[in-house]
This record gives C-alpha cells, structure tokens and sequence, in this order.
C-alpha cells in the first residue's frame, strides 16, 4: 500500500520561512517523480514543484521560482519543500504526489497523493 505522508503545515506570518516534509512508503520510492502541488480554497489544484528521481533536475511554477525550493533524499524515502519569503497568496493545502512517468507539472499525471498539509500566510 502507497503512502505519501506530508508535514511541517503550520501558520506564519509573511516573510516566513517553513519547510514541508513528504514521506513515503509501499513504493520503490527512487523510481518516481515527485511532485509538489497546493490547491487554494475555491481554486483548482496547481503545480508547485518537481524534482527528478535522481533530484538532479528540479522544476517550479512561476510564482514560486526563487523563493522555493524541493530536494529528495533517496535512501530516506522524503522529499522536502523549502519555501522562503512566504506571501499571503502561498495559502493552501500543499499535497506530495508520486509519478512514474517522469513527472509534468498536470496533476492529472500522478498516480499517488499524500493528504495534504495546510500552510495559512498571514499578512
């Protein structure tokens, strides 16, 4: 059984800094994409983050591009969020999600999701 547990969700004020952690088990975690998504209330699910399997290649939404950045760690099973300088418009609910087809920015593509964490950015 698939797993993807994500944490670290918390409120902050803008400026902030936090860090998301997704762990993941029930899958050969070094074969997948992993991908990085928020869904805002009222919003449509969009695209944060991707890392490659092996983490050397990493892609980001425009929106969040130098202040976000993901890194995986293959023996330990997690990939990780940082996310700097935080805004007001940050808040959602933040999902990890595994691809094995090399990942696309298009939730559709993904075959695994962890539950989300909700991350609140008060102005």
């Amino acid at each position: 059984q698939v797993q993807l547990v994500e944490s670290g969700g918390r409120l902050v004020q803008t400026g902030d800094s936090l860090r998301l952690s997704c762990a993941a088990s029930g899958l050969t975690f070094s074969s997948y994409t992993m991908g990085w998504f928020r869904q805002a209330p009222g919003k449509e699910r969009e695209f944060v983050a991707r890392i490659s399997i092996s983490g050397t290649y990493t892609y980001y939404a425009d929106s969040v591009k130098g202040r976000f950045t993901t890194f995986r760690d293959n023996a330990k099973n997690t990939v990780d969020l940082q996310m700097n300088n935080l805004k007001p418009e940050d808040t959602a609910v933040y999902f990890c999600a595994a691809d094995q087809r090399g990942g696309s920015r298009y939730a559709r593509d993904y075959d695994y999701w962890g539950q989300g964490t909700q991350v609140t950015v008060s102005s």
